[in-house]
């Protein structure tokens, strides 16, 4: 099995539509693919509605939550997507979306920049607005190579001159929040220090201690030194370990299944989940 637990549509910050994304990955080879949107769940239905016989959808999300002034990401699995609390703390994320891109392209016009909240908004469209559509602004302007190269202190990573907060939740009550709502969660590419500042490994072994079930380790921002001090941490911790492409369609050079999960990995986290079960492909339309 082929299986890959991280991926983003346009009901966040990738360029695929949910149905584009579950076909993409049919063609792609994989056998179960996980639908990681941005503190959002808008993507289920019409991804559910195209998926292709022979692929397996997970529905998750990828909270967005911050810890010592660190930003970090913790992705959450087969949870009950309308379960009140761990939706409303998705929606106080979302709203604070929109406040903190203007903040931003403000900041951006301050340095001569010309990027514009219409170019924005474009971008994004239907999408919760996030970084890297003010990124790709970037990119269109001929400011940066690519959206990776907008990731950086002299333009949009933490404390970068065009940065700006927004409202994170804490790990500990993300944990919390969606253990309540009957889901698994994994840290997503913890050791991904070109993105910034990196969570350290003590605060790691006390998520664990507080139910974190996994950590993301293949992951296209880790390299093969930073792998194996993960897998030895995970190993001491009793974390799951799992691979994912992080993919964003033609935002990110990644592509899907470049890296997979382990599927007794995948059959644990099916095992641990009660909110929500793994949705078989029928066909779609």
């Amino acid at each position: 099995m082929r299986i890959d637990l991280h991926t983003h549509s346009t009901a966040s910050d990738g360029t695929d539509t949910p149905a584009e994304l579950v076909r993409n990955a049919a063609a792609a080879g994989l056998d179960v693919v996980a639908l990681t949107d941005h503190d959002t769940t808008r993507g289920y239905a019409e991804a559910i509605g195209a998926l292709p016989e022979g692929l397996t959808l997970v529905t998750g999300a990828e909270l967005s939550c911050r810890i010592d002034g660190i930003s970090m990401h913790m992705l959450a699995y087969l949870f009950d997507p309308e379960e009140p609390a761990l939706l409303a703390e998705r929606e106080l994320v979302r709203d604070d979306r929109v406040p903190r891109a203007q903040g931003m392209v403000a900041k951006l016009n301050g340095l001569g920049v010309p990027v514009t909240w219409e170019q924005v908004l474009r971008i994004a469209g239907d999408g919760s607005v996030g970084r890297p559509h003010v990124a790709t602004a970037l990119v269109e302007l001929g400011v940066v190579a690519s959206v990776t190269d907008a990731f950086t202190p002299e333009w949009l990573a933490d404390g970068g001159r065009a940065f700006v907060d927004k409202h994170e939740t804490d790990p500990f009550e993300a944990i919390r929040l969606v253990k309540a709502a009957g889901g698994v969660t994994v840290f997503a590419h913890p050791g991904a220090s070109k993105r910034g500042r990196t969570v350290p490994e003590s605060a790691i072994a006390e998520m664990a201690a507080a139910g974190l079930d996994g950590v993301e380790i293949d992951h296209m921002d880790h390299d093969p030194e930073t792998r194996a001090r993960l897998r030895g941490l995970a190993k001491e911790l009793g974390l799951l370990v799992t691979g994912s492409s992080d993919y964003h369609g033609s935002r990110k050079t990644c592509v899907l299944g470049e890296y997979v999960t382990d599927p007794e990995v995948y059959g644990e986290i099916t095992r641990r989940a009660t909110g929500a079960f793994p949705v078989p492909g029928a066909g779609g339309v």
